[in-house]
């Protein structure tokens, strides 16, 4: 019988990143190990400045790390990856753009078909409930929509790997409540290997089939928690069960 082997979509290894300077030297994360499998959901929490956003960046190699390897579909990261997504904590959108050209831009960066993009464009549009706001300008949008603008940006060239960093932290709670709903369904539905980073407990739990707890600076992975939670997961209903409960309940005390 032949064995056939999944290639990791992401996978660190003993990774480390150190910044140095005259005045100061400064060890962000250490010896860091994690593999990330193809379509998985991986929440990533931590305390304020213990590296979380800096190993977004080692996977997207906008940094390299000081020892240890990155490796992302198989291939080690040796510099700035284009077929990644990435959704930052702004939407950045260009104001005098519509929602539509916001989301085409990443089509004209990356020499994308016209036709093709227009029509993934069209795709996502309906996918984030952006249909009817396809002209509006970031100005006449709610910060809710300005970030569906920019998830659907990320997606766009369909990355098999999508890096959010705290997404949804500038958001109110009903409205970033909407969009974990919504994320989770988009993810399901693109099959798209996501990690992200969040300060929100709840969120991550929500999210992920896994969450990586790090301790504070320097960042290492103190523990790697599976979310035992149904694939279905209705948001009201998710966070009243009892496995929701105590999975957050341990998180808080590993964070103390």
């Amino acid at each position: 019988m032949t064995v056939t082997l999944r290639t990791a979509a992401v996978e660190l290894d003993s990774a480390a990143v150190r910044f140095r300077s005259k005045k100061i030297d400064v060890t962000a994360i250490r010896e860091v190990s994690l593999s990330v499998e193809p379509g998985e959901f991986v929440s990533i929490v931590g305390p304020s400045g213990c590296g979380k956003s800096t190993l977004l960046k080692l996977v997207s190699g906008l940094l390299k790390p000081s020892s240890g390897t990155v490796r992302l579909l198989g291939e080690p990261v040796t510099g700035p990856r284009h077929d990644i997504g990435y959704v930052f904590q702004r939407a950045a959108l260009l104001e005098w753009r519509s929602v539509r050209r916001n989301i085409l831009l990443q089509a004209e960066m990356r020499g994308m078909p016209a036709a093709e993009a227009a029509r993934r464009a069209d795709e996502l549009i309906a996918m984030t409930g952006l249909a009817g706001f396809e002209d509006a300008l970031p100005h006449e949008l709610s910060g809710g929509m300005q970030q569906r603008v920019a998830l659907c940006r990320a997606l766009l060239h369909r990355p098999r790997v999508l890096l959010m960093d705290e997404p949804f932290g500038a958001l109110d709670a009903l409205t970033r409540e909407q969009m974990n709903v919504e994320l989770r369904r988009i993810w399901r539905e693109t099959d798209t290997t996501v990690l992200l980073v969040t300060h929100s407990i709840a969120e991550a739990v929500y999210l992920a089939n896994r969450v990586v707890v790090m301790t504070a600076r320097p960042g290492a992975v103190r523990e790697l928690i599976p979310v035992d939670l149904p694939e279905e997961r209705e948001y009201s209903e998710t966070l009243a069960r009892p496995e929701f409960s105590t999975t957050t309940a341990h998180i808080r005390r590993l964070l103390g």
